[in-house]
């Protein structure tokens, strides 16, 4: 029987799709992009006879001319593949069709299904969706175009600004609420569609266009055949998991587990979506769930999947697998902390892509959930490994400016007209990389992305380094350069140490393999993946990588301890050194910290593990927190000092609206100081006899400004203590997770301070959780979720003496696990570990999860701009 293989699933839908996207300009959004990048489709794609890919968001006129060749018309078909909610990406795909000028057949495919749709409380679609939105689309296209053809008759010759215009009714509002449609290139194109082309003379030309809306639920992303997240820039990876009040952290995470039931009106968005893309997911996968929560949330989503679920899901031939939905609150340290993964430092190292663009949900006072927020932004999982940085060379032949000028011409040739502005803006481009920053431009065309199953020579490379921690994985990304070095019969002289891998030894074998156009195509896999270890490998990322380590194992030591004492002296060690390093970095004129130490954030992200920590060893040292009341003042009056001296090193969220004067009290206590020393450098001659006698007035007049500038700094400090003191309820709330979530109340999951040099004996949830259920023992608070069938038995059969047994999780060969609000690579790690020591190899283990954590991005859903704090 054929093993279970996500990314495998994925492909085979795109050939299921063949027929419709063959012959087509294919569009796809940034959500898809991520997923489709990472499962390796583009050459599937382009197999299946796709004529172009392009963006979906950053569409342009030129669009319309990718596909041309001598031997076919310009494209007539045009398939777009969104990650989103219809109603969000309804005024790019109609933008796209008012740029296409020949388009007659758009295909839709969305990942969210229709019964998702109708669910969705902020979605304008009821439960015939897909029918709707094709009639929806087809009437604003016709407007689209009938107002365009009015306008062009009415202002011909005018601003193009000025042509197409869209009335704030129905869907049209979508297409005006952020970006025009009368943008020039769209407009331009709307032009040449009416006057220029002969079935614009038709009476109706909105009826030649042919519009069909299909569900494509396979749109996530495989770092492997068994681990994946879903794409941070979908509407599934952006709903919000929890609702604001007291059990909530972040709209990122899910509520903490009281065991209180939720109200069905209040189930936030990202349970139901979730639910159902884990429901397509297992029918495209053939697989029959046995479903298992630990959980509220998970509770929540295992009973929408448990209702989704119908008898005719009985007869069919389906392999049975166990599905575990696990809450990330129950275990929010792992996440935090900076474990042994080569991946999670490589993630954290390297810069991310910027949000492609903002959707804004359509609300309504009747749909929106209370206190809900309006969207959740992740970062993105499209990372930018910088291969400039790394294959630079004084000898470079890469001429940016010849194709600069080539796009030039071609832009003269095809419209003398209309291309004047954009040959402008080639001109001004090229003159400011030549001018200003040529490097900047180069890292944009020499930068890549992780692919994580594309055919580099039969080798997935960053499946193989998943599971492996740091110097495990930078040794086999060295012994695939050597072995691609081998192939290409290419020497270099590196002086290499047999199980070591340094920056110094991998570079040098970069170069070498990239010299050459031809070695860089056929090597680009490895190369991409040995610049990400570069960077990982830097001294800048490593050094502060070590820093955290270091910090995070004196933590743990000093939480085992019999009182909260060093503990909390740790804690305001942290804060006092990371407000010098920012000290420090301000009189050199950098607010960057140094090499190797840790700035005040990071201050703050080990502050957030030690309330983790001492929660679960102290939970009875103060009052309302794991500290006493003396300790967490003294952190109190530390994190105040730090905060006066660096104002500009932290702009969390708890320091909203207070930025610009705490900068302010800056520089006046800096030119305050700098009169003091310069007038201490004054000679006494210098004054005349005139002056001495207006020192009276001159002391009255400072004695009212010295009231006013000390009630000034006093009203700050205040204000800056109030906010200080929300922070640390907010901490204790973290500190609370251990007696607030049910499930670990009882101490089955009690971190295990096993100290024996090896900062990484402590295991995470995950880890123990899955040795637990492989040993077959009982797991506190884990709830089975009966099938249809399995709710017959129960209810109706139980009369007549029919039982159906409460299945294993164990007895399961197939398990996946899903993480509701994120995963990291130690986790993934962790997984593995726990399947080998188990002695279980017949089980396949699937681990999945919302997105993928670093600890930046936890003390963005903490503390961040995505906190509820």
């Amino acid at each position: 029987m054929a093993l279970v293989d996500v990314t495998k699933s994925c492909l085979d839908s795109i050939s299921q799709i063949s027929e419709h996207i063959e012959g087509s300009v294919l569009y796809l959004d940034a959500g898809s992009t991520q997923s489709f990048q990472f499962m390796g489709a583009f050459p599937l794609l382009l197999n299946h006879g796709v004529r172009a890919v392009c963006s979906l968001e950053n569409m342009c006129s030129l669009d319309t001319v990718v596909d041309w060749n001598a031997n076919s018309d310009p494209g007539r078909k045009v398939v777009v593949i969104t990650s989103r909610l219809l109603s969000d990406a309804h005024r790019y795909i109609l933008r796209c069709l008012s740029t296409h000028q020949a388009v007659r057949c758009c295909t839709v495919f969305t990942s969210i299904s229709e019964v998702a749709h109708s669910a969705y409380a902020d979605s304008p679609l009821g439960t015939d969706a897909f029918h709707e939105y094709e009639s929806l689309l087809v009437q604003d296209y016709e407007e689209l175009v009938r107002k365009g053809k009015e306008n062009s008759r009415q202002t011909e010759g005018s601003n193009l600004k000025d042509e197409i215009k869209l009335e704030d009714e129905g869907w049209s509002r979508l297409a005006s609420s952020e970006e025009d449609l009368s943008r020039p290139e769209a407009s331009s194109r709307a032009r040449d569609f009416i006057e220029g082309n002969p079935i614009a003379d038709t009476e109706d030309v909105g009826k030649k266009l042919v519009v069909s809306v299909h569900h494509f639920p396979m749109i996530l992303c495989p770092f492997s055949p068994r681990v994946f997240v879903l794409p941070s820039e979908g509407s599934v990876g952006e709903a919000y998991l929890s609702v604001e009040h007291e059990d909530a952290l972040s709209p990122g995470l899910p509520p903490l587990s009281t065991g209180l039931p939720s109200d069905g009106d209040d189930i936030p968005p990202g349970a139901t979506l979730t639910a159902n893309f884990l429901y397509h997911l297992a029918a495209k996968m053939d697989l029959k769930m046995e479903i298992f929560s630990l959980g509220d949330l998970s509770k929540t989503v295992g009973k929408v999947l448990t209702d989704m679920s119908s008898l005719y899901d009985v007869g069919r031939r389906k392999r049975s697998a166990g599905l575990l939905l696990v809450d990330r609150t129950l275990d929010l340290l792992t996440p935090c902390c900076h474990g042994d993964s080569l991946v999670d430092c490589m993630f954290s190292s390297l810069p991310r892509r910027e949000k492609t663009t903002s959707f804004t949900h359509l609300k309504s006072s009747q749909t929106q959930l209370k206190h809900s927020p309006s969207n959740l932004e992740r970062a993105s999982l499209d990372v930018q490994i910088p291969l400039a940085k790394i294959l630079r060379e004084e000898d470079c032949n890469t001429d940016h400016f010849r194709l600069l000028e080539n796009i030039e011409a071609f832009l003269c040739g095809l419209d003398s007209e209309n291309s004047a502005s954009q040959v402008l803006d080639l001109i001004n481009l090229k003159n400011k990389i030549h001018n200003e920053k040529p490097l900047q431009f180069e890292n944009e065309l020499f930068s890549g992305s992780f692919v994580s199953t594309e055919n580099f020579r039969g080798t997935p490379y960053l499946e193989a380094i998943l599971d492996r921690r740091t110097k495990d994985g930078t040794i086999l990304v060295k012994k695939w350069l050597q072995e691609a070095l081998r192939r290409e019969k290419i020497t270099v002289n590196v002086k290499s140490r047999p199980g070591f891998a340094t920056k110094s030894e991998l570079q040098p074998m970069v170069k070498a393999l990239a010299k050459t156009q031809s070695s860089l195509l056929r090597n680009k896999g490895i190369i991409q993946l040995a610049a990400a270890a570069l960077v990982a490998l830097d001294e800048s990322n490593s050094a502060r990588w070590e820093a955290f380590i270091s910090a995070e194992k004196i933590l743990n030591v000093v939480s085992a301890g019999e009182t909260s004492q060093g503990l909390a002296a740790q804690i305001g060690d942290l804060i006092n050194k990371s407000a010098l390093v920012g000290l420090h970095g301000q009189k050199n004129g950098k607010l960057e910290a140094s090499q190797g130490l840790l700035s005040f954030q990071d201050a703050l992200l080990l502050m957030i593990s030690g309330y983790i920590l001492a929660g679960e060893n102290f939970p009875t040292s103060g009052s309302e927190g794991p500290f006493s009341w003396q300790e967490e003042q003294l952190l109190k009056d530390s994190i105040v000092e730090a905060i006066l001296e660096n104002p500009s090193i932290s702009k969390l969220k708890f320091l909203h609206g207070l930025m610009d004067e705490l900068e302010t009290n800056l520089r006046k206590i800096k030119s305050e100081e700098s009169k003091e020393t310069s007038s201490d450098q004054i000679d006494i001659d210098d004054f005349d006899d005139d002056e001495w006698g207006k020192w009276g007035d001159e002391d009255v007049d400072n004695k009212d400004n010295s009231k006013e500038q000390v009630y000034g700094d006093l009203q700050l400090k205040l204000e800056l203590r109030d906010r200080v003191d929300s922070l640390f309820k907010f901490l204790h709330k973290l500190s609370s997770l251990k007696s607030r979530n049910i499930p670990l109340k009882d101490g089955a999951f009690s971190a295990e301070n096993n100290f024996s040099g090896d900062p990484y004996a402590s295991r995470g949830l995950l880890y123990k959780l899955l040795t637990r259920i492989l040993s077959k023992n009982d797991v506190p608070g884990l709830e089975y979720h009966s099938s249809t069938v399995g709710q017959l038995f129960k209810s109706g059969f139980r009369r007549f003496g029919l039982r159906q047994a409460k299945p294993s999780l164990a007895d399961q060969n197939i398990i996946l696990v899903f993480v509701i609000g994120g995963i990291n690579g130690v986790e993934v790690r962790e997984a593995q570990e726990a399947l080998s020591e188990s002695g279980r190899p017949d089980i396949e283990l699937i681990l999945g999860g919302t997105t993928l954590l670093t600890p930046d991005d936890m003390l963005d859903l903490l503390l961040g701009k995505s906190s509820y704090f």
